[in-house]
């Protein structure tokens, strides 16, 4: 068993600045060559507390706040507007990033693109979802509207 600090959230196993003991696979093929984690030592747990700052630096501050944000996320769905062919195939896809920025200019409020998970890639115009985690109690379903950009 591999010993890890992890540096980035990562479903399932914890959130950023949880120390954790994974299998030594896991941790060597996938959390470090990703850099979700670092290896721990007594030095490397002095990183703990700043990792730790960090993320509730751009954590919703309340659960009362995390769960007006959810219902106003999922009550308006979200235009996104992309490059796509005539066919309806985008160029490239859709990344968190793009869904964090379009969530924004709808007025709905800042999420960080690190808390937003992707169901399926999306690779052509049309309806699809998202989840945002918002707190660790609270996600919200982001409903998108994915269209092409009017030549």
């Amino acid at each position: 068993m591999a010993k890890l600090i992890l540096t980035h959230e990562v479903t399932g196993l914890g959130a950023a600045g949880d120390i954790v003991e994974v299998k030594d696979g896991y941790a060597r093929n996938y959390l470090l060559p990703r850099a979700f984690g670092i290896t721990w030592s007594k030095g490397g747990e002095k990183q703990v507390e700043s990792i730790k700052a960090a993320r509730a630096a751009r954590a919703v501050a309340s659960l009362e706040e995390a769960q007006a944000l959810a219902a106003s996320i999922a009550a308006k769905p979200v235009k996104l507007t992309v490059k796509a062919g005539a066919t309806g195939r985008l160029f490239g896809t859709v990344k968190t990033e793009d869904i964090a920025k379009a969530v924004a200019a709808a007025g709905l409020g800042s999420i960080d693109k690190r808390n937003i998970e992707i169901n399926d890639h999306i690779k052509s115009t049309g309806n699809y979802s998202a989840t945002v985690r918002l707190h660790t109690d609270v996600s919200a379903t982001v409903t998108l509207q994915v269209v092409a950009v009017k030549k």
